[in-house]
């Protein structure tokens, strides 16, 4: 892509379109048109089918699109939605095969849930790291072991390529999409129009095992609200125990229940998020958010950005600030 036409396609809403297969999951079909459509204009979400016919949905009911595959050819970004795993096959059907084969070789492709599958039957996921839904990882692997799978994140942003988990996390990589390509302060905004978690970062746990603790037992939700007011002091797993009125394994281990992560791990996590808003968000120096955040000094949010998600905090900085503008 020529400076020119860059310099046109930013001037422009991004054009995402939604490729709705047969045994589509209605909820997921319509989650890039609620979240991306909330972003103030930036992008255009349309929806296509193979042939601009109906599709079966797996629900009772059939959906109508507007668009046949030729509109795939003018896609910036193309969304591959989900479809019940009854119609996930090694072998594409031709007619999918010649609507993928309409993509332009720039633009983004994500997929959501078993959209994976479809992805990989047309070999776009050769040499890319992916995920899909926990409960389908098996089957995938049956049928592409030569492509390296993570089960265990919400999603994963390989560049041009993205692929999510199930349902909700199709929520989570669309919100990716706005805070990479326009900043956290509109990806934030977006969120609360839609009334959705703000962030989850794509290496959070698919699957905990207890989300919901038993009736009458103490959880630990008022300890991750009570430790997220004071990320700035040098909190320890024995306070955190402490405030829940716990033994330190007995809270570790419903803490870990209810969120799926260790009390340590959350708590880089919940930190890594407040320092990367504050990095895109204001002009303090990496010392002074990493004293703001918890961590005892900059080297430290270094070395944990760069573990996180590959970047330094200055270059993070460059990026999303000038995303933001």
């Amino acid at each position: 892509m020529t400076h020119r036409e860059q310099g046109e396609r930013a001037e422009r809403a991004e054009r995402v379109v939604v490729l709705a297969l047969d045994g589509v999951y209605p909820f997921e079909l319509g989650i890039p048109s609620r979240i991306l459509g909330a972003a103030d204009g930036r992008y255009e979400v349309l929806t296509c089918s193979v042939d601009g016919r109906p599709v079966r949905s797996n629900a009772d009911f059939t959906i109508g699109v507007e668009h046949g595959p030729e509109i795939l050819a003018t896609a910036d970004t193309v969304v591959i939605a989900p479809v019940d795993p009854s119609h996930v096959s090694t072998d594409l059907p031709d007619e999918v095969v010649a609507a993928l084969a309409l993509i332009r070789p720039d633009a983004r492709i994500v997929s959501i849930c078993t959209g994976a599958f479809v992805l990989a039957a047309a070999g776009l996921l050769d040499g890319h790291m992916a995920t899909t839904h926990w409960q389908l990882a098996d089957r995938f692997r049956s049928m592409y072991p030569h492509i390296a799978l993570d089960p265990d994140v919400l999603f994963v942003d390989d560049g041009r390529i993205l692929t999510s988990a199930g349902a909700a996390s199709g929520v989570d990589v669309c919100l990716h999409l706005v805070r990479r390509d326009h900043g956290s302060e509109l990806a934030n905004t977006v969120a609360r129009r839609c009334v959705v978690p703000p962030f989850r970062d794509g290496g959070q746990a698919q699957y905990i095992e207890q989300p919901v603790p038993e009736q009458g037992a103490a959880g630990t939700a008022a300890t991750r609200a009570w430790a997220l007011e004071r990320l700035g002091d040098p909190l320890t797993l024995a306070d955190l125990a402490g405030h829940a009125r716990m033994s330190l394994r007995t809270f570790a281990r419903r803490f870990n229940e209810e969120v799926g992560l260790s009390p340590g791990r959350w708590l880089i996590q919940q930190r890594l998020s407040r320092a990367r808003h504050l990095l895109e968000a204001s002009d303090l120096s990496v010392d002074q958010i990493a004293g703001q955040v918890g961590f005892a000094t900059g080297a430290s949010l270094r070395q944990h950005l760069h573990a996180s998600i590959g970047v330094s905090p200055q270059a993070y900085r460059r990026t999303f600030q000038t995303a933001a503008r």
